[in-house]
């Protein structure tokens, strides 16, 4: 009996042994590939939306992301925005059909152009700022400038207006542009037409003209320049990269000559986006490649990384958008988007069914999606946020185009001056800002107008305040009359970058129609990203500096009105406090119900 049960139990111990080794080995498939799965999460995501929301229409044209907030138009001419949280933040109707070309400013403001060529401009509340008929609708999203100036791109023109809607100067071309445009590393436009030519307009307006490739093989429809890209070279400075259909590619350096590189991309390129000396570029059939150039001009492909997207879904560069920040390199379909860092690496893919539109990838990390469904849908694809400069309100710009601070004008106001010349000179540039012809001699004008307008310095101020004389060396003001005109007109071409000046002059001008031309011009303006304007509002009606005069009172409550309307929070929560203070002042009542009737169109 016991070797019966022995040889049983040797028996038993040989049977169980197989079916223990095979489940241990599934056990461990099952752990690695469980192991596996969430290494891909890391990098791979489904559509699991933090959030949805009804638009009440289909998208047109990418959502755009913005200061932590969405906005997105819909086919029956709504403008919307969520924040990024979801909520719904205001909902504009245009009250026509809308182009899918919408941008936002550094401020905030949305730009948007109906079917029948109607530009509008609504600030960060949704409150409509202005309008403007161009005529023809716009066929590129408004470039905002560096001082906050508007390029607005039509068929066969390019308009550049002041943030106010005020026209600058106007470029007719010769032909319709092939590519789109973008904002140089000068703060300028580059292009190209469909002719092959390369245009180069600085925010002035003045025009370089170059010639590509294209002219030289008008025959081959593979020589078109596609994509344009603006570098700085190290020890070099801008130059302007040119990618081809035939993976050819020119580099235009600041001289305006261009030279063809003997390097060939792997595929035709469709998108670029350029960062300093580097270029990402979307290929045709989906891979991203990022372009370096060094110090001796040097070029050379870094990497090429597989996107998630192939070339039967990019038929050109309406289905494609590309990023390119500190963070890393973007590339955005329909069908989805992926994130690489600046090395190559892969950060993140993510799939999309269903998009109406090419999505948005914001600031904070989300991405939005207008789908087919008439949903707005919000993924969280980053923890990280990209690091910007900010002012009390908006984005610190890239760069200034010096008319703060321009040189100083070819005439000069001195003492006992030749008032008909002045006059002149003030009939030309009130000529050029009624025609929108400033164009190159904005930086002339704008000079000339501050040394009439600021002609009572500091020195002077102090001179009058202490009742002594003035010196041989300090010259006297410009009659009254032409500091209030000259600061008038500043209004019209001026920018972001006037605004220290003229809340200068509001400060330091004695004469009452003064500071009142100088708060109102601040107002049609309609910007003080640094809060200069608001801070000197606020010390003219507040002890020990109070203002008692009604007219300047009255200026200033209808500026800061406008600078509320314009900019909205959070500039607009102090200028209200400016507002209420007024309401209530004793014996001033046109002041009083001018700040009245400003806090009730805030509220409307």
């Amino acid at each position: 009996m016991h070797s019966i049960l022995s040889g049983n139990k040797k028996e038993f111990s040989s049977a169980c042994i197989i079916p223990y080794t095979l489940c241990f080995i599934l056990i461990s498939f099952l752990c690695v590939a469980q192991l596996y799965a969430q290494t891909e999460e890391n990098i791979s995501y489904d559509d699991i939306p933090i959030w949805r929301n009804a638009l009440g229409g289909a998208v047109i044209g990418h959502p755009v992301a913005q200061v932590e907030s969405v906005i997105a138009a819909t086919d029956g001419g709504n403008l919307r925005s969520y924040s990024s949280q979801g909520k719904l933040l205001w909902d504009f109707y245009s009250r026509g059909r809308l182009t899918p070309h919408i941008s936002r400013s550094r401020e905030g403001t949305s730009y948007i152009c109906r079917s029948n060529g109607l530009l509008i401009a609504i600030n960060r509340s949704g409150r409509e700022l202005w309008q403007l008929d161009l005529k023809s609708p716009i066929v590129y999203p408004v470039i905002s400038g560096w001082d906050g100036r508007l390029f607005v791109f039509t068929e066969k023109k390019i308009t550049c207006m002041t943030a106010a809607g005020y026209t600058l100067w106007s470029k007719t071309l010769d032909a319709k542009m092939a590519s789109g445009p973008i904002l140089d590393s000068r703060g300028g436009i580059i292009t190209i037409l469909e002719s092959g030519e390369l245009l180069k307009i600085d925010p002035f307006g003045r025009t370089f003209s170059f010639q590509t490739q294209k002219n030289a093989a008008a025959n081959q429809a593979a020589s078109l320049p596609v994509v344009i890209a603006s570098l700085e070279i190290p020890e070099q400075g801008h130059a302007i990269l040119l990618l081809y259909q035939n993976r050819l590619m020119e580099l235009f350096h600041s001289s305006g000559i261009g030279e063809t590189l003997k390097l060939q991309l792997p595929s035709a390129p469709l998108a670029a986006m350029a960062r300093k000396n580097e270029a990402a570029v979307l290929l045709k059939d989906g891979r991203i490649a990022l372009i370096s150039i060094g110090n001796a001009e040097k070029l050379s492909i870094s990497w090429t990384e597989a996107s998630h997207t192939n070339s039967n879904e990019l038929s050109g560069p309406d289905a494609c958008d590309l990023l390119f920040d500190e963070r890393g390199i973007y590339v955005l379909t329909k069908s989805g988007a992926t994130g690489f860092t600046s090395d190559g690496r892969k950060l993140w893919t993510i799939k999309i069914k269903g998009a109406a539109a090419i999505p948005s990838f914001g600031d904070d990390g989300v991405l939005y999606s207008g789908g087919a469904d008439w949903i707005l849908y919000a993924y969280r694809l980053e923890d990280r946020v990209r690091a910007k400069q900010r002012l009390l309100y908006g984005e610190m710009p890239e760069g200034s185009y010096g008319t703060g601070n321009p040189p100083s004008s070819w005439i000069h106001y001195y003492p006992g001056l030749y008032e008909e010349e002045m006059e002149e000179r003030l009939a030309e540039i009130r000529q050029a800002i009624k025609t929108g012809s400033v164009g190159e001699r904005e930086t002339e004008y704008t000079s000339w107008l501050m040394e009439i307008a600021g002609s009572i310095s500091a020195n002077i101020a102090m001179a009058r305040l202490t009742n002594r004389e003035l010196s041989e060396s300090e010259r006297p003001p410009a009659p009254v009359i032409y500091r209030i005109e000259a600061a008038k007109l500043l209004a019209f071409i001026g920018s972001r970058e006037t605004i220290p000046f003229l809340s200068s002059v509001f400060i330091r001008d004695n004469e009452v129609l003064v500071k009142a031309a100088a708060a109102e011009a601040i107002g049609k303006i309609g910007v003080d990203p640094d809060g200069l304007a608001i801070r000197a509002f606020e010390n003219a009606i507040l002890p020990p500096l109070r203002i008692m005069d009604e007219t300047v009172l009255s200026s200033l409550a209808t500026a800061t009105g406008a600078l509320c309307r314009f900019s909205g929070p959070p500039l607009s929560d102090a200028g209200v406090r400016i507002l209420t203070v007024l309401s209530v002042y004793d014996r001033m009542p046109i002041a009083r119900n001018q700040a009245r009737r400003e806090l009730a169109s805030l509220r409307n």
